[in-house]
């Protein structure tokens, strides 16, 4: 898997609190940013994974 380049234009107060929320766990602002898109990208799959779940069961007949 390669990688690729996303250059950003933010606010410079946004750039701060990324800094400090860095930080606080003993990372990159990068490393930061990169593991919050992937964790919002996981908890988007898993709610759809859990909606397709729901539907699923709806329809069967309840083993009960």
């Amino acid at each position: 898997m390669g990688t690729t380049v996303l250059s950003l234009r933010i606010d410079g107060e946004l750039l701060e609190r990324l800094r400090h929320h860095a930080a606080r766990r003993g990372m990159s602002v990068q490393d930061y940013v990169v593991r919050t898109l992937i964790r919002d990208d996981f908890d988007e799959r898993f709610q759809a994974a859990v909606e397709e779940t729901e539907k699923f069961y709806a329809g069967s007949p309840d083993p009960g």
